[in-house]
């Protein structure tokens, strides 16, 4: 964290005299960087970091609410037959339902800022207080519709504010407690949480509440509206007691930062928050693997929200879309923190990883796209192969995501964790945010959107491939502790 945008405390050292490296050694050439740790090991006698077993517990407390941030953002999606009937939502509503995600995102930058100057504990109580705030207010007890459909919406937008934090302070916080082998997978369990959430809202909305009855009688259909509205307000409730108890839990326990830091590269000194900024815009590998991560995302993001209706002409429901989605969210966590762990044992793979995950990501999503023009290619059109294909792609694309921002820091370090995921993760969801504006308003024709796939992800590869890889933090680490 930078001296001159920290408080007081944060900028003690962490480490005695002599263990840590000397402020701009990640910036020296190998030489130097050498000659700097030999010259400073006769004096470190101790370990230069050390791991506490309270990590875990911080860790889950971070990814539990990561969890329930995504499953209140997708509250409405696989329940919104059922909240047009309850609440009388328009179209435009679900679909800014759906937004206030994205729009979240917008003070993104003010959520860096605090974390850079307050750490880790003031930004997750703020985070938590307005899912607290937000959730809260969807639960208020009125009669009148049209202020009860502002009120969900006001919530909303309140738990996509959450959204930077619990998106962006995953590398912070692996860094702050973790070792240096084991940083990627917990960077993998806090980021990809946060996606499970939303995949779960799947099961648990349409498991509570049941879909509308559009043939029943006119008393049958007044009851059955109501009956629907009791089943929505116990998702709501719900959410809101499991988000107080989490609040609850880190106002007791979340601690800044562990009384030693884990590693060398822990306690060494960021830059500043101006000059952060100003080191990631000037840097041309940053900005390309930054490129590589928000595309092929922004567009996977932008298909999962249509894809009911992207895979309407070929016969597949709402049912089995949603399905789709679940799985590959899923497969992608499972498979994510998997690549992460095998990261920590095999260190400086995270290039040839992300080469191999989106090597992947082109053939699935070129598969999916031929499939779907079947009458041309002639490739065979069943429910299996479009759930592989989907599936797979969705598990290619989605454990990526800890690798890259594991790359990210190590290709600009010492630039802090929760500034350089904070940018990129920023461009990711206004690329998804516009994509979906755009598709609101022009969503007749959506055969053009499957070829936006395999196209964003060939970019991805090729600029992965053109990318020089560094690990300046890693380096520091086996550099001193060596």
């Amino acid at each position: 964290m930078g001296s001159g945008w920290s408080s007081e405390e944060e900028r003690q050292p962490l480490l005695g005299p002599g263990l840590g490296p000397a402020p701009g050694a990640a910036w020296r050439s190998r030489g130097e960087a050498e000659a700097a740790a030999a010259a400073a090991l006769p004096a470190a006698a101790p370990s230069p970091g050390r791991v506490y077993g309270r990590r875990w517990l911080v860790l889950l407390l971070f990814s539990l609410l990561g969890f329930v941030q995504g499953l209140v953002w997708n509250t409405w999606g696989p329940i919104q037959n059922s909240a047009r009937q309850a609440y009388g939502f328009s179209s435009w509503d679900i679909a800014l339902l759906v937004l206030w995600g994205p729009i979240g995102f917008m003070p993104c930058f003010a959520f860096m800022w605090l974390l850079d100057k307050r750490g880790l504990r003031i930004t997750v109580l703020l985070t938590s207080f307005l899912m607290v705030l937000g959730t809260g207010l969807r639960c208020i007890p009125i009669s009148d519709l049209v202020l009860k459909r502002r009120l969900i919406h006001a919530g909303q937008l309140l738990n996509g504010l959450a959204g930077p934090t619990v998106m962006n302070a995953a590398p912070f916080l692996s860094t702050t407690w973790f070792s240096a082998d084991e940083r990627a997978t917990a960077t993998a369990i806090a980021s990809m949480l946060s996606y499970l959430g939303g995949a779960c809202a799947f099961l648990v909305g349409p498991l509570v509440v049941p879909a509308p009855n559009g043939t029943a009688p006119l008393l049958a259909s007044e009851n059955s509206r109501a009956h629907i509205k009791d089943r929505i307000e116990t998702v709501l409730y719900a959410e809101f007691g499991v988000v107080c108890l989490l609040f609850s839990a880190t106002l007791a326990y979340f601690p800044p930062r562990p009384p030693l830091p884990p590693s060398v590269a822990a306690a060494s000194q960021r830059l500043s928050y101006r000059r952060s900024f100003c080191r990631l815009l000037s840097n041309l590998r940053f900005l390309m693997i930054a490129l590589a991560y928000a595309i092929p995302l922004g567009v996977f993001a932008g298909w999962s929200g249509v894809l009911d209706l992207i895979l309407t002409p070929v016969h597949v429901s709402q049912v089995d879309a949603g399905w789709i989605g679940f799985w590959s969210i899923v497969g992608g966590c499972v498979v994510g923190i998997a690549m992460a762990r095998f990261a920590d044992f095999i260190r400086g793979m995270l290039k040839l990883i992300l080469l191999l995950l989106f090597s992947g990501a082109t053939l699935s999503s070129t598969w999916f796209t031929l499939t779907c023009l079947n009458s041309i290619t002639h490739l065979p059109l069943t429910t299996v192969t479009l759930y592989a294909s989907c599936i797979l792609l969705g598990v290619f694309l989605n454990s990526s995501i800890p690798i890259f921002f594991e790359l990210f820091v190590e290709t600009v370090y010492p630039v802090p964790e929760g500034i350089t995921c904070g940018v990129v993760t920023f461009l990711s969801n206004m690329f998804m945010g516009v994509l979906l504006f755009f598709l609101t308003f022009y969503h007749t024709e959506l055969s053009w959107f499957n070829w936006c796939l395999p196209g964003s992800c060939l970019l991805s590869l090729l600029l992965i491939l053109c990318f020089r890889e560094s690990y300046d933090r890693l380096y520091l680490d086996v550099v001193v502790s060596v």
